[in-house]
């Protein structure tokens, strides 16, 4: 098979494959952040936020040698892992599609980095499958249909035979693409038998993590509150105490159990007043911390005591808050056992790739 017909089959399996031998992780904590609706107080305190479909790209040009043909680069052997050899070709292959898939990172590295990079990955890779040879680790001929047929679906391929006679137009047999399948498979295998079945996360771990970071938790949590808001009529200090004073009347009227949103129609400077002083339901984050703080220290129904901003005074009521109870502490709790599941699954398959790789025999050649 010639270099470039490795490099399609490569592309091919990379979207076929793309990453079954690792979990599916939870990237971070809670959802990504929606855009916030325009804000309609205290604009000054709004902290500022901010595709298209995938689109099919040719396939990369393989790396090539000066005055060597593919047949003579695929063969030149780079590496051997016990009786195991690693050939140039395999490591040009795996640079190749690195390359297309990050395109905008392709200049970062110069190719003797990468080209030693992805010698390690492949020695790594090597050094895997040997384990799972020794386990006797075997993949039926139905799994890997199975799973090819599901990856091929991904693709939006039509059916695995539309797909085999795409791959054969580009010189490649659907029985190599099984033996990659079916070698990721074992893989993914021996790497859940010995790092992810020795992997426990105990709900004190979890608790721990939890009020270590909590307010990074509560992020995408919401609120909603209104307001009343008294401006002083001049810059002066007298002014900004008369408009304290009416704030404080305001607060005074609420308490004594008048409406607050007919408070906010009659007395509010700010443009939410025909809404009853309503500032909308809200994330963490979305308002200046201090507004943030005066409005969430306040229980559910609560109003409270006048607050000074640049824009004058501030009576705030907290209308509803979403807390880490019920539901959001149970996907919270979820997030959290991902999150140190992966980290122990990462230093420990750390840990036992250099166990295996100390009592291999690799001899580098490149």
């Amino acid at each position: 098979m010639t270099l470039g017909a490795r490099v399609t089959i490569s592309l091919v399996l990379g979207l076929v494959l793309g990453g079954c031998a690792m979990p599916a992780w939870v990237p971070w904590l809670g959802k990504k952040p929606e855009a916030p609706a325009p804000a309609r107080v205290a604009d000054r305190a709004r902290t500022e936020r901010a595709g298209g479909g995938p689109r099919a790209e040719p396939a990369p040009e393989p790396p090539r040698l000066k005055g060597l043909s593919d047949d003579v680069v695929s063969d030149r052997i780079v590496a051997i892992v016990n009786n195991d050899a690693i050939t140039l070709g395999e490591v040009l292959e795996s640079i190749a599609v690195w390359r297309r898939e990050n395109r905008e990172r392709s200049g970062a590295q110069s190719d003797q980095e990468l080209a030693t990079q992805f010698l390690n990955r492949l020695i790594d890779t090597r050094l895997q499958l040997q384990e799972a040879e020794r386990e006797r680790i075997t993949i039926d001929e139905s799994e890997v249909l199975e799973e090819l047929t599901e990856r091929v679906k991904k693709l939006g391929s039509p059916s695995l035979e539309a797909f085999e006679a795409s791959a054969k137009a580009e010189g490649v047999t659907l029985d190599s693409i099984k033996k990659r399948v079916r070698d990721s498979l074992r893989m993914s295998r021996i790497v859940r038998r010995k790092v992810s079945l020795r992997i426990s996360v105990t709900e004190e771990e979890i608790d721990r993590y939890l009020e270590a970071n909590r307010l990074k938790l509560e992020t995408g949590l919401s609120y909603h509150a209104r307001h009343v808001l008294l401006v002083p009529e001049t810059p002066s200090e007298a002014s900004w105490d008369a408009a304290k004073a009416r704030a404080e009347a305001v607060r005074a009227e609420a308490l004594a159990g008048a409406d607050f949103i007919a408070l906010a129609r009659q007395y509010s400077a700010d443009v939410s007043a025909k809404d009853g002083g309503d500032l909308g339901t809200l994330k963490r984050g979305e308002l200046a911390v201090d507004i943030e703080n005066q409005i969430l220290r306040l229980a559910v129904g609560e109003v409270s005591a006048p607050y000074r901003s640049s824009l004058g005074w501030h009576v705030f009521r907290l209308e509803a808050k979403e807390s880490l109870e019920g539901d959001a502490l149970a996907r919270a709790r979820q997030q959290i056992r991902d999150i140190l599941f992966r980290e122990k699954f990462e230093a420990r398959l750390d840990v036992w790739l250099k166990e295996i790789k100390q009592r291999a025999i690799i001899e580098v050649r490149m």
